[in-house]
């Protein structure tokens, strides 16, 4: 059964990258229960969906559909790999490290049931930032991360509740589409011919993803 290694969270750091604004990217384990409930808007509401956890920018993180960031431990497995060095779980800035889950081929709309009563949605893609870039120091690592195109995946909050460390996961629903936070990812990024099929996921796609898919556009990286 699939599980949570760890629950992380971050308290503001100065930003590696000096010209950015102090970060949260830099996510410790923490031991016991951590609450989970949904922030509110991106610019108004309390930035992340765990409580404790802070985020530095909240133009571009945090909110309803960014509420929670989940990263599988067997991805982390194999930037290790590639990377030549560890990497503790909550290292990319997730709040969730997994375990025995399919996070970055999760459905948009596909509900997870974490220990006994939370219940996260999938959303989309994380969307790596220069802040990311600079809090991992890999020379190209912009460049290899979107090109691996595993993204993990950003989750509302259905059902609030607490959560810790051991909780198992359980896929409770999955929508009848085929359209999965990786394929946004690549679709959003270096692969602009994708975005009509991200219309797949209907109301499970995001409005601003949705936005972008109408007007063609994709992020910028960096």
């Amino acid at each position: 059964m699939a599980s949570l290694l760890s629950v992380n969270v971050g308290r503001l750091r100065p930003n590696a990258d000096s010209r950015r604004r102090p970060t949260g990217i830099d996510k410790r384990s923490v031991s016991g229960g951590v609450g989970v409930r949904a922030p509110g808007g991106k610019r108004d509401g309390m930035g992340s969906g765990l409580v404790g956890d802070e985020i530095g920018d909240h133009r571009h993180h945090g909110g309803d559909e960014q509420a929670v960031y989940a990263y599988a431990r067997e991805e982390l497995d194999s930037w290790e790999r590639r990377l030549g060095r560890q990497l503790p779980n909550g290292i990319f800035g997730e709040n969730l490290t997994t375990a025995g889950l399919e996070v970055s081929e999760a459905v948009l709309g596909e509900r997870w049931l974490v220990g006994d009563t939370v219940v996260l949605q999938v959303t989309g893609p994380r969307i790596p930032c220069g802040t990311f870039r600079a809090h991992m120091a890999e020379k190209g690592w912009l460049k290899s991360f979107t090109h691996v195109a595993r993204s993990g995946a950003y989750l509302s909050v259905v059902v609030p509740g607490t959560i810790r460390a051991g909780d198992p996961v359980s896929v409770v629903h999955r929508p009848d589409h085929d359209v999965t936070a990786r394929l946004a990812f690549r679709a959003l990024t270096l692969e602009r011919h994708l975005l009509p099929e991200l219309l797949g996921a209907g109301t499970d796609l995001p409005d601003d993803v949705r936005e972008k898919v109408h007007g063609g556009e994709t992020y910028p990286l960096g």
